[in-house]
């Protein structure tokens, strides 16, 4: 019989942001998905689930790590990112959740103002990802404040703007400063959900709109390097 993938959690932060084009990677390759939502449980992270399947940390639209607007369970998220680090537990942070993967490993989160940004990411080099991540692709960023990594990062891709757009922490702990798998329909959510949005988020949007076709094409090579990174088509022991 062929070997079932695994099953992952995935917080989330906002009702708008979800895994997106990835979930397609994950059911197409047998590996279920939970959401665990702590902004409709009272901010409280569940206390008996075991985690060590992976972990998909998501973006929090508004909300930061930086001390002006931080996410309520960001302290708890922080400790859960680092027992993943210290165990060889899979795991991804995705926007904010690269901020806290980064928290957790020793590095900070500093200021930003919300920011809608559509840029190119250049890969650093051939392996990354097992060598699927593409050499370039679109990064979407829709975030508060910004990622400081740690000393122990590896930068597997950076911006145009000579920034990391993608880092890996140990053997099996990725940040994606962007949403690989973003659709436009959810920052419209995220617009739409919270008072507080980017001044020129109508054109970012259009923009978003006319890189959608580029954006998938480079989810095929991100999602088939990143579920072998994570060890998810792997029988467990």
């Amino acid at each position: 019989m062929p070997n079932p993938g695994k099953s992952v959690y995935v917080i989330q932060h906002t009702d708008g942001e979800f895994l997106g084009l990835i979930e397609d990677h994950l059911e197409g390759r047998g590996v279920a998905f939970n959401y665990i939502r702590p902004h409709a449980n009272a901010g409280r992270l569940p206390a008996t689930l075991d985690f060590t399947g992976g972990v998909f940390l998501l973006g929090g639209g508004p909300w930061g790590a930086a001390g002006d607007r931080d996410l309520p369970t960001l302290a708890d998220e922080v400790l859960l990112a680092k027992e993943c680090i210290d165990r060889s537990i899979p795991i991804v942070g995705i926007g904010l959740g690269s901020q806290i993967l980064a928290l957790a490993a020793g590095g900070s989160s500093v200021p930003r103002d919300l920011t809608f940004r559509i840029g190119e990411a250049t890969r650093c080099q051939d392996t990354a990802l097992n060598g699927f991540l593409p050499e370039s692709f679109p990064i979407v960023v829709y975030m508060r404040d910004h990622t400081v990594l740690p000393e122990c990062a590896e930068v597997l891709a950076m911006d145009e703007e000579d920034e990391p757009a993608v880092f890996q922490v140990g053997s099996s702990a990725f940040g994606f400063i962007g949403h690989p798998g973003v659709k436009s329909g959810m920052i419209e959510d995220l617009i739409m959900e919270f008072e507080e949005s980017p001044s020129d988020s109508c054109d970012k949007l259009s923009e978003l709109r006319n890189r959608q076709a580029a954006i998938e094409d480079a989810t095929i090579g991100i999602m088939t390097g990143l579920v072998q990174a994570m060890r998810l088509m792997q029988k467990d022991c």
